[in-house]
């Protein structure tokens, strides 16, 4: 390991032992619960062992590094649901085991953007999850730009034949999003031939965002693929100069049957009521480009530090702590489904679900859903990462995975807040590699999950009672 990060995550240690240590008098302890003293010292342990070393980074690293990106369907992702599996049960968990799920088998194929008139010129481009193929011979067409729904439905007749650019700059993801998602389909209303768009993500080195789309029933299916921002606003300032501007796009993108692939499952079985659950999970498919380290092959690892370190540590919480490495979130959500699905009987048992699928750069602390009384309880569990200033509680910690058991079964639900600064630079990017990831970041977000999933767990009561 590397000087430098040696050091760090001694600093890291050093100062979280030295913030949460029993015996130390805390400003706010008045106002904190009694229970939680009791706490301290195995969330010292936690810490200490989650930051002592590098070991989730070295664990992502073999998995970004030797089975790469893993979309649903894939061999890739067979292969890490099987190194998965065998890792858990060398680690030491309980009742580890994969649940069958059926998952979309979407093919990307060779594909290709270049603008043809007024001169050639090579467009950076990824199709969308999902898109149909143009014609084996690929398509031309001129290209009309529009900046939104609004300014698309003004102008049908100069939208019929051609190709539409959606050119519209990101604020965030959940306000740009839909535009990827919808775009297509209100595209082919008005008759266009195709739909790109501008890459739902930040300005940076010409890269292509790719991600998935929703074809409406009452439109024609048509091509669809994400360009660089860059290219995107090229476009946009040959069209403003006027003249023609013509575009040549190539997919041969189609579905294949659906294939078999599974959740990935592992327990540290609860030592007096391990019959209900908490759970802490992250989604082990990725995209087909990049590696999937950062969307979400950390959030995986992260979460699976949680019970490893509880296993080393002797730590068996009164509950059952489970850990679930979801299938097809990126492409379907089959997962999840299926989830809900197999444990429909078992979800009143479920206290608490958490999915970390936002990156592991600097941990901030957690997004929360649930009643009053239960935000208090997880309120108090996050002072004791204050040492690693990962101790806020916010609003709206649901989950694409968790959210269908969460829904059905009124759980509580978690998500792992942090710095997500850089998250959509790279995200669904071929940029998404380990190489981005900081081993002490990712450190502290192990450390955030497992004390919160350990003493959540623990509880004398059910979270929320």
């Amino acid at each position: 390991m590397p000087v430098a990060i040696r050091r760090a995550l001694l600093l890291t240690f050093i100062a979280a032992c030295f913030i949460i240590s029993p015996g130390r008098v805390r400003l706010r302890g008045e106002s904190e619960p009694p229970w939680l003293d009791g706490y301290r010292g195995p969330a010292a342990r936690l810490i200490g062992e989650a930051v002592g070393d590098a070991f989730a980074w070295r664990r992502l690293s073999v998995l970004t590094d030797t089975i790469g990106n893993r979309l649903s369907g894939t061999p890739q992702l067979a292969r890490a649901i099987k190194w998965a599996a065998e890792e858990m049960k060398r680690d030491g968990l309980e009742n580890v085991h994969t649940e069958k799920v059926m998952v979309p088998k979407w093919v990307r194929g060779n594909e290709s953007a270049e603008i043809i008139e007024p001169a050639r010129q090579q467009i950076v481009m990824l199709g969308l999850g999902g898109s149909v193929a143009t014609p084996p011979a690929g398509l031309q067409a001129d290209v009309f730009i529009v900046h939104g729904f609004d300014e698309l439905d003004a102008h049908p007749a100069q939208v019929h034949g051609r190709i539409v650019l959606f050119n519209v700059p990101f604020t965030s993801y959940g306000e740009t999003v839909r535009f990827r998602s919808e775009g297509a389909s209100r595209a082919a209303r008005h008759g266009a031939v195709a739909m790109l768009i501008r890459s739902v993500g930040l300005n940076g080195l010409r890269l292509p965002h790719t991600g998935v789309l929703q074809y409406s029933h009452d439109a024609p299916k048509i091509p669809a693929a994400a360009i660089t921002t860059e290219d995107a606003d090229r476009l946009e300032r040959m069209v403003g100069r006027g003249g023609r501007v013509v575009v040549a796009l190539k997919m041969e993108a189609h579905f294949d049957p659906d294939a078999e692939s599974a959740n990935v499952v592992g327990e540290i079985r609860g030592r007096e009521k391990p019959d209900e659950i908490v759970v802490v999970s992250g989604h082990l498919d990725s995209w087909d480009v990049g590696a999937g380290a950062t969307d979400d092959g950390g959030g995986c690892v992260v979460s699976w530090e949680a019970l490893r370190i509880m296993k080393k540590l002797n730590l068996r919480p009164r509950r059952t702590v489970r850990l679930v490495l979801w299938t097809n979130e990126e492409n379907g959500g089959r997962g999840g489904l299926a989830y809900r699905d197999r444990h429909r009987a078992e979800l009143g048992r479920h206290v608490m679900m958490m999915e970390s699928d936002s990156g592991v750069f600097r941990p901030l602390g957690f997004g929360f859903t649930g009643s009053d009384r239960a935000r208090q309880t997880v309120t108090a569990i996050a002072t004791l990462l204050s040492g690693i200033a990962a101790d806020q509680i916010v609003s709206n910690g649901e989950g694409a995975d968790i959210g269908p058991s969460a829904q059905e079964g009124h759980i509580a639900t978690m998500s792992l807040e942090v710095d997500d600064s850089r998250y959509f630079l790279i995200h669904h990017t071929p940029a998404d590699t380990i190489d981005k990831i900081d081993p002490v970041e990712m450190a502290r977000c192990a450390a955030a999950v497992t004390v919160m999933a350990y003493v959540v767990a623990d509880l004398p009561e059910r979270l929320g009672e």
